[in-house]
């Protein structure tokens, strides 16, 4: 299952999951050197979503207001810790972020930074590519869209 937070709702030890999370995934497994705490995760109106399997953070994401990042509302860093790869709990993680995001703006669109390798995972949600791909701290990334008319997720 998956809970989603407002920063001020984690605890300090859910925070420090998060941030050992990602940067076990982004800093030392995928060898990317970037600014990994860039104040958006304390944002008002962003949110974190948790998802935990036999008492492990298992998956992670982030959902940020318009603005922040994109001209719409967005998802990202969105991860699945090693151990618990391969079972599903991306697209579940995803699924569930996208119909919150969707719900708590009000929107209609949603715009995620995607590495290149990703693309058909993200397609398959129904997100398409917005951008050609570009170098993002050493990673090829895509911008990419989902249309709430697109989204099969009620």
């Amino acid at each position: 299952m998956v809970s989603i937070f407002a920063f001020s709702e984690l605890t300090n030890y859910q925070l420090y999951e998060c941030l050992k999370l990602r940067c076990d995934v982004f800093v030392c497994e995928q060898k990317c050197i970037y600014p990994e705490l860039d104040n958006k995760d304390i944002d008002d109106n962003s949110f974190h979503a948790l998802m935990y399997c036999d008492n492990q953070l298992a998956a992670y994401a982030r959902i940020l207001p318009a603005g922040l990042s994109y001209q719409s509302p967005s998802i990202g860093r969105v991860l699945v810790a090693e151990g618990f790869r391969g079972r599903g709990f991306a697209e579940t993680i995803m699924n569930t972020c996208i119909k919150f995001t969707f719900k708590a703006y009000a929107c209609d669109t949603i715009e995620i930074g995607a590495q290149c390798y990703l693309q058909n995972f993200y397609q398959k949600l129904g997100f398409k590519t917005s951008s050609k791909p570009y170098d993002e701290d050493g990673i090829m990334h895509v911008n990419m869209r989902l249309s709430a008319l697109d989204s099969e997720i009620e």
